[in-house]
């Protein structure tokens, strides 16, 4: 019984050792309230470098985008963008930011919405996502 107990607890340790070993993943970042209060994180998207959150404020059914850098620094291209699906007038916040692009927001309740973002020459664009 002891072998088993033995090999058990060096398994476990060594499990613990690979956990702790193996942080979260670079360019983890964490919604910030950048859109304001209200605001809930929806749905996000990596994207090197950073991260693009979608949020959602049941009170005055707004959506609200921001993309927000993991390592703030020197000025960078950065946009965040919105739009209902099917449309064709993106809300933007283009520009040579340090830490976040946005808030960009739009009324969109009970509408898919088609929403991204830009860190430096890399996008990320979901499409037809959170309906209603």
């Amino acid at each position: 019984m002891k072998k088993i107990t033995g090999r058990v607890a060096a398994a476990l340790g060594l499990a613990l050792v690979v956990t702790i070993a193996n942080p979260a993943p670079v360019g983890a970042v964490a919604y910030g309230g950048q859109c304001g209060g209200g605001y809930g994180k929806v749905n996000e998207a990596a994207i090197p470098g950073g991260t693009v959150f979608l949020t959602y404020n049941n009170s005055n059914g707004k959506n609200c985008v921001v993309v927000v850098r993991s390592n703030p620094g020197a000025r960078i291209s950065m946009d965040a963008a919105l739009k209902q699906s099917g449309g064709t007038s993106w809300q933007t916040d283009p520009g040579d930011w340090t830490e976040y692009a946005g808030p960009v927001y739009l009324s969109a309740a009970g509408q898919c919405v088609d929403w991204g973002g830009k860190i430096g020459n890399d996008w990320v664009v979901r499409n037809g996502t959170n309906c209603g």
